[in-house]
């Protein structure tokens, strides 16, 4: 079955409502209580210029997964949204809460209330930065010094918030200012301190594997019943974060080759010389070929064995 095709729940089980669709996620309430529990179940759907592609990327869902719950386990420090999806039966054998046609693919999590922006830390100049940053010297408006390269490091790694837009909408980068006149001046500066700490410690993680996380973006919400602000959504994988091959980078010559990322970069490129966004007469995106659904699918493979020394 293909996975865009897997938004029911599984025939095994009544026991959860499915409540949302986005684009490579979908998320079940438990159908008999307790209501502060979700299920957040990753697809293999693919996503790119604000379009679900055909075909998915095979096993997708069960990587960014495994790589989502890898990071919460490094990350303990902080307060996350995950909650146990295991309990005993009388026999005192573990069994999961999570139906088995969901399995590897989706997390137990306790809503939040969550914070209208997405936190964005970036370590590296790149991607729309980098535009802006050609056209300014600045990134979301914050001034960088003359002389920097396409995927330089920065002098410091920036917390360049955007304004969660309703669904159907792009996202805005927004100014630290605009944060606090969002969520209140506590809440803001605790979220950029929280995010820029994450991400000093998963860049030292990632560094100590090869790998080099060039930037990211977070999700937080308020615990309802706590009061205390959490890390919830996935958490730095190669959905949410760009990460880099060191050494590649540290000795490439090719200023393109040395950013190749762990991601659906590669999707997005060949969209990009295959298809005109702007023609009218092309609405749809075309079907990806066989090989670059698996060069994508090693990207992503390639980056869980290198973080977590393992595969799936």
């Amino acid at each position: 079955m293909h996975d865009n095709e897997r938004v029911s729940a599984p025939s095994e089980t009544n026991a959860w409502n499915h409540v949302y669709s986005g684009k490579v996620r979908d998320l079940y309430e438990p159908a008999a209580g307790p209501d502060d529990l979700l299920l957040v179940v990753a697809s293999d759907r693919v996503s790119a210029f604000d379009h679900v592609l055909e075909p998915g990327i095979p096993g997708k869902g069960d990587l960014l997964t495994s790589l989502s719950l890898w990071w919460f386990d490094q990350l303990r420090e902080v307060p996350n949204h995950l909650v146990p999806d295991h309990e005993l039966d009388a026999a005192g054998v573990a069994v999961s809460s999570i139906p088995a046609g969901f399995a590897g693919r989706a997390m137990l999590v306790r809503k939040l209330d969550m914070f209208p922006v997405e936190c964005v830390v970036r370590g590296y100049l790149t991607g729309s930065g980098w535009k802006e940053y050609v056209a300014n010297r600045t990134v979301c408006g914050i001034p960088l010094p003359d002389g920097l390269r396409d995927g330089d490091r920065l002098p410091e790694p920036l917390f360049t918030p955007a304004y969660k837009a309703p669904l159907g909408e792009h996202d805005e980068n927004i100014s630290f200012s605009r944060m606090v006149e969002l969520i209140g001046e506590d809440d803001a500066v605790a979220l950029k301190d929280l995010s820029l700490g994450i991400y000093e410690t998963a860049s030292l993680t990632a560094e100590r594997h090869g790998v080099i996380l060039a930037d990211t973006k977070f999700e937080f919400g308020r615990n309802p019943g706590t009061g205390v602000i959490t890390l919830g959504d996935e958490v730095l994988t190669s959905d949410s974060s760009r990460y880099w091959d060191r050494d590649v980078y540290l000795t490439s010559d090719d200023p393109t080759a040395r950013m190749a990322s762990f991601d659906k970069q590669i999707v997005r490129n060949w969209l990009a010389h295959n298809w005109d966004q702007d023609d009218p007469s092309t609405p749809t995106p075309p079907t990806l070929p066989a090989e670059i659904v698996t060069q994508t699918a090693d990207r992503y493979r390639e980056l869980l064995e290198r973080l977590t020394g393992s595969g799936r």
